[in-house]
């Protein structure tokens, strides 16, 4: 039997799995999600979500695309592994994520396919009534070639929006490549930037992530001295909090415990260090280690 069910629960609580259900939507995640939605309403082109690894950027993409699929108007498509050799193999990769390839040879020029897609967005954008939404995720992978592919993109628009709507979403290692593209930043309609939670956002996460999963009862799993200390060793970085908690878990079964206290906190990281694995504070201390 799974802990999660020994101890109740519908499901598992801390999965690191990007499932929309369990984000926790800090003020700065809802500030992030409400703006998109609304620039995307607005067909105002280009928006941007800078993040360090594990604040949250790939469970809000997911969470973005539920939302999205909830409005037939919107015509959106996702791009996980934006990794590509040429603008060719970009535009072609588009195409066919849009299903607007006219065969599954086809092997047309760079400015045949981007010539398909506008008229693609002109089908859909003018005569349908649509809003063609592309959505990346780890665009801090995209070379200098596909973001002059997304720049070109922009520029089909009408004399009162943009016919395509880019959101991209990345580590912090994308702002500086797009800083380098003439006429780029200043087409971004809306920027945002992810940052680690404090103390009061690491508890109400991991009680929403509880909540979630499907645990009923009163009693509090989780002191405050053990969120103090969970927050102190992940730096309230979303993804590190659900790695520990979910260890917090299993080493309650293990040791017969009932609640996740301090002390249980402080074993597990003791454990890790005595296996060789360090805090990531102390990485970044003798370092200069960025995650």
């Amino acid at each position: 039997m799974s802990y999660y069910k020994m101890l109740g629960f519908d499901k598992e609580p801390f999965s690191t799995s990007p499932d929309p259900e369990f984000l926790y939507m800090s003020h700065e995640h809802e500030t992030a999600m409400t703006n998109t939605l609304i620039e995307l309403h607005l067909k105002r082109g280009m928006n941007i979500i800078l993040g360090d690894i594990g604040t949250g950027k790939t469970t809000l993409s997911r969470k973005l695309v539920q939302e999205l699929g909830k409005r037939s108007k919107f015509l959106f498509q996702m791009v996980l592994n934006p990794t590509f050799e040429s603008e060719k193999d970009f535009m072609t990769a588009l195409m066919r994520n849009f299903n607007m390839m006219p065969d599954p040879h086809y092997n047309g020029t760079l400015a045949d396919c981007r010539d398909i897609f506008e008229k693609f967005l002109l089908e859909k954008v003018l005569r349908e009534d649509r809003i063609v939404i592309l959505i990346i995720d780890e665009a801090q992978k995209l070379s200098e070639q596909s973001l002059e592919t997304l720049r070109v993109l922009l520029n089909y628009e009408t004399n009162e929006f943009k016919l395509i709507q880019i959101v991209l979403l990345g580590q912090m290692e994308l702002l500086p490549k797009i800083t380098k593209i003439e006429n780029f930043y200043d087409r971004i309609s809306f920027k945002f930037t992810l940052y680690p939670f404090n103390v009061n956002e690491t508890k109400e996460m991991i009680r929403f992530r509880l909540k979630q999963a499907g645990y009923k009862s009163k009693i509090n799993l989780f002191m405050d001295d053990a969120v103090k200390q969970i927050y102190d060793h992940t730096g309230g970085y979303p993804r590190r909090i659900t790695v520990l908690c979910h260890k917090a878990l299993k080493a309650m079964i293990l040791k017969n415990r009932y609640i996740v206290d301090g002390e249980l906190i402080r074993s597990i990281i003791r454990d890790e260090e005595r296996l060789g694995w360090r805090g990531i504070k102390a990485l970044q201390q003798s370092n200069n280690y960025l995650n």
